[in-house]
């Protein structure tokens, strides 16, 4: 445990910021998880986009905010791209 005055303070940040973190990293998932089940199951393609939609915004965010990498976004973006993609085709 931190002693001094600082420390405190920087335990209670971090604390924090793990808790933001780890929420938008669960949205992340629970989004990226909708496109997939979207994708695979008897929803129309118009339905799928839409859910994309949605999770390329929280992608987005979560790598704006520092919780998940900037490249990271990009190959979840890009992967979820594809598959949408590839039920118009």
């Amino acid at each position: 445990m931190a002693n001094h005055k600082s420390a405190l303070k920087r335990s209670r940040q971090n604390d924090i910021r793990r808790l933001r973190n780890k929420a938008s990293k669960t949205r992340v998932k629970n989004l990226v998880k909708d496109v997939r089940v979207a994708a695979a199951g008897e929803s129309s393609a118009e339905e799928a986009a839409a859910r994309l939609k949605l999770a390329k915004s929280s992608i987005a965010k979560a790598a704006k905010k520092g919780a998940i990498h900037k490249r990271t976004a990009a190959r979840k973006i890009s992967r979820l791209d594809k598959l949408v993609n590839s039920l118009n085709a």
